[in-house]
């Protein structure tokens, strides 16, 4: 049940489901949620919000479009841009993507319709991404003359291995959502029209679950990743430190030895 609304400018919003989760919403449905100069502000903007608050253990990223879940750049904002413009937006892009990338706590993507360029960016900046069955995915940059921008060059490798992600960004080629599933570019497959219901029910589930705790594992597997073997466990050792001597710690002992459901300090 969604119990506020929380607007970042015109076109995103932040509604809270229960006690811990929040759902981060593109809502620019005229232009398909193509990010502009001033929506990439709105995106930084509620993320800063969302990774101060510390009541959120869970955020889902999702859209209000029927057909799509983000088609990237607005090419058309920026078919009036000068070079020098192309330069001044470029902080502002980047931030966005950086800012859902940089979340604390774990995100999950809701992916339906079209997830293209710098949409499919922004899922792939999530921690999970539950796709339905109408999802098409794809880098399409070099079609137009660039390149991902917002971390493509990089997440996709990391998902999929150097040479799956260089066939997918160097074709430009789409890929629709079973092939997507497949290929590892999605990690839940869901039926159509039920991205955003079975999303939020997995980040209820995960929500469930220590705050202090999410938070750490997330940030264990993050710094962890790529690392040499060693360096990985100092990293998770690390992280095991922050949560082992917390009050989510000493709660969740005493609720699995008393037989109830944890009460979470979220400390």
């Amino acid at each position: 049940m969604t119990e506020s609304e929380v607007r970042f400018g015109e076109w995103v919003a932040v509604r809270r489901h229960g006690a811990r989760v929040a759902e981060l919403v593109l809502d620019r449905p005229k232009a398909m949620n193509a990010i502009s100069t001033e929506m990439a502000g709105n995106v930084a903007a509620a993320c800063a919000a969302l990774a101060a608050d510390r009541t959120v253990s869970v955020v889902v990223l999702t859209s209000t479009h029927e057909r799509a879940f983000c088609v990237g750049a607005d090419l058309k904002e920026r078919n009036s841009f000068t070079d020098a413009d192309l330069g001044r937006q470029r902080p502002h892009t980047r931030a966005a993507y950086t800012s859902v990338l940089e979340l604390p706590m774990p995100s999950i993507a809701a992916v339906h319709g079209f997830a293209l360029g710098g949409g499919f960016e922004l899922a792939l900046s999530c921690d999970v991404i539950v796709a339905d069955a109408t999802a098409v995915v794809g880098l399409p940059e070099v079609s137009v003359g660039v390149i991902p921008g917002g971390g493509g060059t990089q997440l996709l490798p990391r998902r999929v291995g150097a040479a799956r992600a260089a066939a997918l960004r160097c074709s430009a080629r789409r890929v629709a959502a079973v092939e997507a599933g497949a290929r590892g570019l999605g990690d839940v497959l869901a039926a159509a029209g039920v991205a955003r219901a079975d999303a939020l029910a997995l980040a209820e589930r995960m929500a469930a679950n220590s705050p202090v705790g999410l938070r750490a594992a997330k940030r264990a597997l993050r710094l962890g990743h790529g690392l040499d073997l060693r360096a990985g466990l100092d990293v998770e050792d690390a992280a095991w430190r922050t949560v082992a001597f917390s009050g989510d710690r000493a709660e969740g002992v005493a609720a699995f030895n008393e037989k109830r459901t944890p009460d979470w300090p979220g400390e």
